[in-house]
């Protein structure tokens, strides 16, 4: 924690506060102009988890010839959706050929004759579909995105008459993510910053104040990108593109709730102090210990990521850790020295003055700060719940649990056809295979292996959930066959087929099965292991912080478990929302652990607003008092920083991954049940029914003085 000396040594100086306020926002200047956020191609097991079989496959596929390369699948169909296909089939046969589609099929088998030359062209057997299978270089992802786009253009000036054209496959699907994402951090920056502002000006209603916190704290999400790439680049650890873009939502709603939390106690000595110097060196000393206890909490629940099997994850866990630093840094150094160079008038038109009566009794009963308190709405919402405490318990239990009934029947694993929010070309294109081709023709399955094609082939022939098997692609001792599955992907037939094909494949020599269905299933493994290890230390390391913090044993066991109860419930409701109002079919398997990880590191930050100003009350008033009082200080400020975050993680949703729009829904409904209802009644009541045995064994004050 800052030291209360240097602090007030700092800011009372009017020369240490430009210095103070400037140098942060320079550096962090300087070192975006010169170092930038860091670029990375992403690698092929980026977002695969370590270790399993279908990341062993792709890994052992690098060995082969140009193992970089991917493939597009042209997908021709009549205009009309007739039968027809047949008519155009030699003409589709040479645009096949002038595009470079490799051979899927015999000239006999496709109406070339017995013994003629091999057929670029797929046709189904309804006659309305055909497909072709395109080479497209490796390279960067910006160059398989222009090679996608010039394949696109050249088809469709090839197509004949009455056909139309589109594009799928694998280089498909990456072209497209990258042109999805095309722009969205700047979209979702914009999107941030304009919450954010006009929240601010709501929660202070001066049209100058919010500027401040929000310039302070949007060059501290910057510096953030710019800083946690660079880490991330030295510990040669993977990102993707969604993770500066949670990353700046996280730097965002933290920074921008440290922010608040200082100003509404700048605010409140500047009421009692003259000189604005002084009162925020006192605002920062009792701020500082909140500000620092909740930053250090969720930098040690976000780097349990660390411990996820997949690499992307990791790498988000160590970019978050990097942020929430730095918002810290800037909500205590730079911001406080930034506020402090200019005068009272900042809040206006609200400008508070220096109590005209000393903090002294007035009327022989209450001083003026304590009549403040107690007009809030906050202070008369804990008297009535300090009244029947109990009754508070269990109706918001209940409440909890209610919302939390439906956990229990939520599916998880997301098709990659279910992945996006506006589905792009190549999802459309696979779902039109899907129409007229066997069930897995647009994702087939791949064995690769250290054994001959003919033996691979062997090996899978006529195992249960195959409909075919061809080589792909062979060399330097590696092969690799492709299978069409029979059943459709994300289906138990489906799963069932890829195990049969692991056990048909396991006596060769290093095998592995990989390919979006086999992959799809190792996440899901991946993804529950990462749950069953993450989850309990997330726990563990939460409960020892606000241990160490509130000095008690039964707050902070009391505290966790609300937070448990709050994650429950807001997974049980936003699953009522996916299902009823955007239809998605399950929850994609990596938000659980995400939604997690924020709503508890997150969701303490307020209980550790709340009860670090109630152990401050502690020294002077009975544990009754001292939690109204600190209910009554903390409730405005507390339930702003709460509204403010949600929507903050609801600004994910501009990102085109339903992912992050889930991710962002989970924590909204959460933040706000955790904001408005755990930490504004629950919380309370369970201090007030328990008393000082809710610190316990620290020691309270007995009798109220």
């Amino acid at each position: 924690m800052l030291s209360p000396m240097l602090a007030e040594k700092v800011i009372a100086s009017r020369r240490w506060a430009w210095l103070v306020a400037l140098v942060p926002l320079l550096v962090a200047g300087v070192l975006m102009g010169t170092l930038g956020e860091a670029e990375r191609d992403p690698g092929p097991t980026d977002s695969l988890p370590r270790g399993l079989d279908s990341t062993l496959g792709v890994e052992l596929r690098e060995e082969l010839p140009d193992a970089d390369a991917s493939t597009a699948v042209v997908v021709f169909e009549t205009a009309d959706g007739e039968s027809g296909i047949a008519d155009q089939q030699r003409a589709l046969e040479q645009t096949a050929a002038d595009l470079g589609a490799v051979p899927v099929g015999a000239g006999g088998e496709q109406g070339g004759g017995q013994g003629g030359p091999p057929s670029r062209l797929l046709v189904a057997e309804d006659g309305t579909a055909a497909l072709a299978v395109v080479p497209v270089d490796g390279g960067t992802a910006t160059e398989v995105a222009d090679q996608v786009t010039e394949l696109r253009d050249t088809v469709d000036d090839a197509v004949p008459s009455g056909i139309e054209a589109s594009v799928t496959g694998p280089a498909a699907v990456q072209a497209d993510l990258a042109e999805v994402f095309s722009g969205a951090d700047l979209r979702l920056l914009g999107a941030t910053a304009t919450v954010v502002a006009l929240l601010l000006v709501i929660t202070y209603r001066s049209p100058v104040l919010w500027i401040v916190p929000l310039l302070v704290v949007g060059v501290a999400d910057r510096f953030a990108a710019v800083a946690a790439t660079q880490t991330l680049a030295a510990l040669d650890l993977a990102w993707d593109e969604s993770t500066v873009g949670i990353l700046s939502v996280l730097v965002f709603g933290a920074g921008t709730d440290y922010a608040l939390l200082l100003i509404s106690r700048y605010r409140d000595e500047l009421a009692r102090t003259p000189s604005r110097h002084a009162a925020m060196a006192r605002a920062l000393r009792r701020t500082a210990e909140a500000v620092l206890s909740s930053s250090v909490t969720v930098v040690v629940g976000v780097l349990t990521l660390a411990l996820s099997l997949t690499p992307t994850t990791r790498g988000l866990g160590v970019a978050c850790a990097v942020g929430i630093v730095i918002a810290a840094f800037f909500a205590l150094v730079a911001l406080p020295a930034a506020l402090v160079l200019f005068g009272r008038w900042v809040f206006w038109p609200r400008v508070p003055h220096v109590d005209s009566a000393p903090e002294q009794e007035q009327d022989g009963t209450t001083s003026a700060a304590d009549a403040r308190l107690e007009r809030t709405l906050w202070h008369r919402l804990g008297v009535r719940v300090a009244g029947r405490p109990a009754l508070f318990v269990i109706g918001t239990t209940v409440v909890l649990l209610a919302l939390a009934s439906n956990v229990l029947r939520i599916d998880t694993g997301l098709d990659i056809e279910d992945q996006f929010l506006d589905e792009p070309e190549a999802i459309t294109a696979a779902a039109r295979i899907d129409d007229s081709f066997p069930a897995g023709t647009a994702s087939p399955t791949q064995v690769v292996a250290r054994a001959t094609t003919d033996e691979v082939i062997g090996a899978v022939q006529g195992v249960d959930g195959v409909a075919s098997a061809r080589p792909s692609a062979e060399g330097s001792g590696v092969s690799e066959v492709s299978l069409v599955l029979d059943a459709a992907p994300g289906t138990d037939q489906a799963a069932d087929a890829i195990e049969n094909v692991r056990d048909a494949v396991a006596d060769l020599d290093d095998a592995h099965v990989t390919g979006q269905e086999a992959e799809a299933i190792d996440e899901a493994e991946a993804a529950a292991r990462d749950r069953l290890v993450i989850f309990p230390l997330i726990l563990l390391l939460v409960l020892l912080a606000l241990g160490g913090l509130l000095r008690s044993v039964v707050a902070p066991i009391l505290l966790v478990a609300t937070v448990v109860a709050t994650y429950a419930a807001s997974l049980g409701a936003s699953w009522w929302i996916f299902t009823s109002v955007f239809d998605f079919g399950a929850l994609d398997s990596g938000a659980p652990l995400l939604s997690f990880l924020f709503l508890v590191a997150l969701g303490v930050d307020y209980n550790i607003f709340l009860l670090t100003r109630a152990g401050e009350e502690l020294r002077d008033h009975d544990p009754r008092t001292a939690m109204l009082r600190a209910l009554s200080a903390t409730g405005g400020v507390i339930t702003s920083a709460g509204v403010l975050l949600a929507a903050v993680f609801l600004v994910l949703g501009v990102l085109p991954l339903v992912v992050l729009a889930q991710l962002g829904v989970i924590v909204c409904i959460g933040v706000l049940l955790d904001t408005l209802v755990v930490r504004t009644v629950l919380v309370p009541a369970l201090a007030f029914v328990l008393g000082e045995r809710f610190w316990w064994p620290r020691r309270v004050v007995r009798d109220a003085s």
